[in-house]
């Protein structure tokens, strides 16, 4: 099984805090699969760290208010070529990125509001009809 991962669950620290999400049961889970490690944030351009970003009427916004939707859209795009070579069996996704969140995401007022929605990069494997699940599906074992 191919799988696509948040690079930051595998522990790389490309968070926009510069930090990661390293989850254990992630980890566990995808042992003995091809492992793909996504951050479709860093491949668009933005540094790390970076301003937090929300998604507003389908734009990405920093919390100083400018428009980085650009950086979003190449990310989402480059990453999206880099996965059209391989078969994707499933996707791993941290949850409420404004790139990776597949169930909620935030709304876009920094106020840490949790709406229904995807980020760009769910949103895009949606599109491709990857089957994805976020890392607090994962069972625990």
């Amino acid at each position: 099984m191919k799988i696509a991962v948040s690079a930051c669950l595998l522990g790389h620290n490309c968070k926009y805090n510069g930090g990661n999400n390293r989850s254990q049961a992630v980890l566990d889970y995808i042992k003995g699969h091809e492992v793909i490690p996504v951050c479709p944030e860093v491949t668009g351009g933005l540094p790390i760290p970076r301003i937090p970003v929300e998604l507003r009427d389908g734009k990405a916004i920093n919390a100083n208010g400018e428009n980085v939707t650009e950086f979003f859209r190449k990310g989402v795009e480059k990453t999206m070529e880099k996965l059209a070579g391989e078969t994707i069996d499933l996707a791993i996704l941290q949850p409420r990125s404004p790139s990776c969140g597949c169930k909620q995401i935030y709304d876009g007022t920094f106020t840490k509001t949790l709406i229904d929605g995807k980020g760009m990069f769910a949103q895009a494997l949606a599109e491709a009809g990857i089957p994805m699940m976020d890392a607090t599906e994962i069972p625990e074992k």
